[in-house]
């Protein structure tokens, strides 16, 4: 765990009106900023900076390069893509801090939502409720399934809190490094060739970096079993979309996503038509489960930096 420097009386940029977090300390002085056009103040004051949450990279960095006093930067997002690139350009020392657990729940949610769904094809019954039809048949269930969870940190392991009472047969984990939870191992992701055919399901959970940009590709995605269904609730760029199409199109796999690469995805793009696949627009943080969570992050980061603690899910230190 990082630690702060120790901090005086500064600027505090926040998303979300100050007056509407409680126990914030009062040795700050607080700006409401939440990507809007015009500053607060001036950028050169603030030493603790809360991105705005789901306004876009642009938005995200844009006062950042005028940030001279910066020492912490705060997301409040699970995933740091949307900021890394502009960590080098940091004060030094700046401490970039994720949201670890705000998201656990509703990401989660979406998780298994997005899998009963493709399972039991509901969005076939919508369609044929639209047009007054009524379609039986039989379909699949969760139950005895395996499902293979690929990025097992907070919210992997929350996606797998919440399917052990769906009686699935078995839960694969894999990780970037191989460990062992109290449920049990978790895999590197070394071994994802030999666990990939043995899931019916495939979750994706895992951050978007480096080593997992375009993971889930061509020899990804061919060791996947016949009619296994991969449910991505990670970022667009951990699969590779043109090797998706092309497992979609031949009707060997299925998908449901919540994330696109591209994304938004514009109209009349291949995926919205592609057969057996559930997309939805990146709604597996923003919930009514966000705000709670998201002002206690904040209320204890800024009373842990105000006490000179260190801060907690510190994922970076600018060089």
């Amino acid at each position: 765990m990082a630690s702060s420097r120790t901090t005086p009386a500064t600027d505090v940029w926040l998303p979300i009106p100050p007056a509407q977090i409680d126990g914030l300390p009062d040795t700050f002085t607080y700006h409401f900023w939440d990507g809007d056009e015009e500053f607060p103040a001036d950028p050169a004051d603030c030493g603790f900076y809360v991105v705005p949450y789901m306004k876009g990279k642009a938005v995200s960095v844009r006062p950042l390069a005028q940030m001279t006093s910066l020492r912490v930067v705060q997301t409040l997002t699970a995933g740091i893509d949307h900021v890394l690139d502009a960590v080098p350009d940091l004060p030094a020392e700046t401490l970039l801090c994720n949201a670890r657990g705000v998201h656990d729940a509703s990401t989660a949610e979406l998780a298994l939502v997005l899998t009963l769904a493709a399972l039991r094809q509901l969005p076939q019954f919508v369609r044929a409720q639209d047009a007054g039809e009524w379609c039986p048949g039989v379909h699949e269930a969760l139950a005895d399934k395996t499902v293979l969870i690929v990025g097992h940190g907070a919210i992997g392991a929350a996606v797998e809190e919440r399917l052990v009472p769906f009686e699935v047969a078995e839960v694969l984990r894999v990780a970037r490094s191989a460990r062992t939870v109290a449920r049990g191992p978790v895999h590197a992701l070394g071994s994802l060739p030999e666990l990939l055919p043995r899931a019916d399901v495939v979750i994706l959970c895992t951050p978007l970096t480096d080593e997992t940009r375009g993971l889930a590709g061509a020899g990804f995605l061919s060791g996947m079993k016949d009619g296994a269904l991969l449910v991505n609730v990670a970022r667009g760029g951990v699969v590779d979309t043109g090797s998706l199409l092309g497992e979609l199109e031949s009707g060997r796999l299925r998908a449901a996503l919540d994330v696109t690469d591209p994304e938004p995805l514009p109209a009349g793009h291949p995926l919205w038509h592609a057969p057996n696949t559930l997309i939805t627009p990146h709604v597996g943080g923003p919930t009514s489960a966000f705000l709670p969570r998201a002002k206690r992050l904040l209320s204890s980061q800024l009373n842990r930096w105000a006490a000179g603690e260190p801060l907690e899910h510190t994922v970076v230190v600018a060089g």
